[in-house]
C-alpha cells in the first residue's frame, strides 16, 4: 500500500480512473454487438444507425484517451465495412 501522502493520492485517482474507463469501455463494446446484431439479422437501417452511435462512442473514447485513436479508427472502419455487406 501507498506510504506518502502523494501516493495516497495517485491510488485513489487510478481507482476512479480505472472505473470510468471501464464504462466507456463497456459501453463501446455493447454498442458494437448491437451493430452486429443488425448486421446478422439484415436490417439496414438499423446497422447504420446503430453504426453512427457506436462511432460516436468510439470517437469519444479515443478522445478521452480510453482507446488509443489508430485503435479507435480501426474498429470504426472494420464496422462500416461490415456494415456496407449488408447494403450490398
Amino acid at each position: 500500500m501507498a506510504n506518502h501522502k502523494s501516493a495516497e493520492k495517485r491510488a485513489r485517482q487510478n481507482i476512479k480512473r480505472r472505473i470510468r474507463n471501464k464504462s466507456v469501455k463497456t459501453r463501446v463494446k455493447h454498442l458494437t454487438k448491437d451493430v452486429r446484431l443488425a448486421v446478422d439479422e439484415s436490417s439496414k437501417e438499423a446497422a447504420q444507425s446503430n453504426l453512427a452511435k457506436a462511432q460516436s462512442a468510439i470517437d469519444n473514447a479515443a478522445q478521452k484517451g480510453v482507446v488509443h485513436k489508430k485503435t479507435a479508427a480501426r474498429k470504426i472502419s472494420r464496422l462500416s465495412k461490415l456494415v456496407n455487406t449488408v447494403n450490398a
